[in-house]
């Protein structure tokens, strides 16, 4: 019968903890090892609805974000993390098991860029935020109606809500309910404009909606910020003057449609179309950003009556009636001139083919 020593016991106590330690050591590291979620580059994650281990390894693995589908299985096992929360996660760097499993599984959410471009539509604008946050683009359409709660809620138009969308860029969580988000915008519209220009508007003769009527106006008219002063300041003589706004945008808008305006659309009988109706057109066009508010606030002051465009994008103002049709000729002489090089080109085109 064989008997262990007492320095035997010892020797294989020692030997016993020997193993332990290096086995749990081995299972700490591969739990907290730094380099156990590698992405190749920066990866974002959406998960739209509360999600399993499966659905996380595959999205990972779409991302292109390199790990131990073993080790991660077992991680999860061990650590008891099995769901993880809906949201918007940016992976950079390297991770371990744990800290990707505790930000997921408590739903600590990277906030998204939000930008809202101006000179859109309610439309364009709906599917905009859409892109950029989990909402459906029907959820943010439907808040710009007039029969919406936010609407009766601040007491506005359908219109009214949507031209307080101040174009800027936002931080927001993904998982913003559409009705959170836009309450959000209104209240930095609210900071910005109403309260931070509130003296401005209140000595202006035109009131805050009207001024952002008239703001969506000249957003939609000029394409350089520097001219926006300018055509404020015309549109304003002509108001002043009870002549037509005979403002462009505004039949376009009346047509739902961005093109180069035939002279039957003129004529389109429409609550919008400035050629018809004298004043401001009912409600906004646009979404204003600030320089354009700032530009009815703030008009140049001249005595420009009238506006064409020029071929550089910007515009040629008039101060007579004589003026502009002279103004006019030279830009329709332009337009012609186009049209017969691009004639030109389409039939080489052709005659090379």
């Amino acid at each position: 019968m064989n008997y262990y020593s007492l320095s035997d016991i010892v020797k294989f106590a020692l030997l016993f903890l020997v193993v332990a330690l290096l086995v749990y050591g081995s299972r700490q590291y591969r739990l907290y090892a730094d380099n156990a979620i590698k992405p190749q580059d920066s990866a974002v994650l959406l998960i739209y609805e509360t999600s399993d281990l499966d659905f996380l390894i595959n999205e990972l693995s779409d991302n292109n974000v390199q790990f131990s589908k073993v080790h991660m299985e077992w991680a999860s096992e061990t650590l008891g993390w099995r769901r993880f929360q809906s949201g918007r996660y940016e992976l950079e760097g390297e991770y371990t098991f744990y800290d990707l499993f505790s930000k997921l599984g408590r739903g600590i959410q990277d906030p998204a860029r939000v930008t809202i471009i101006p000179g859109s539509d309610i439309g364009r604008l709906s599917r905009s935020l859409a892109f950029q946050l989990r909402p459906d683009s029907s959820d943010f359409a439907a808040l710009f109606s007039d029969s919406s709660e936010v609407v009766a809620k601040h007491n506005l138009t359908g219109e009214g809500l949507f031209a307080r969308m101040l174009p800027d860029s936002y931080d927001m969580y993904w998982t913003t309910s559409a009705k959170n988000a836009v309450e959000r915008l209104l209240g930095e519209f609210e900071q910005r404009v109403a309260i931070g220009l509130s003296e401005e508007i209140d000595e202006h003769e035109l009131t805050l909606d009207e001024v952002l009527t008239l703001a969506s106006i000249v957003e939609w008219e000029a394409r350089d910020n520097a001219e926006k002063p300018k055509i404020s300041g015309l549109y304003q003589n002509r108001l002043q003057r009870g002549m037509r706004l005979q403002a462009d945008p505004t039949v376009l808008y009346a047509l739902g449609e961005r093109r180069r305006l035939l002279f039957a659309d003129y004529q389109f009988e429409h609550p919008y179309n400035t050629y018809l109706n004298r004043g401001l057109p009912p409600g906004p066009i646009t979404n204003p950003d600030l320089t354009s508010i700032r530009a009815v606030l703030f008009p140049e002051e001249h005595d420009y009556l009238y506006m064409v465009a020029t071929p550089e994008g910007t515009h040629q103002f008039s101060r007579t009636f004589q003026e502009h049709r002279q103004a006019s000729e030279e830009w329709r002489r332009w337009i012609r001139e186009q049209y017969r090089i691009k004639r030109e080109r389409e039939q080489e085109s052709e005659d090379n083919s």
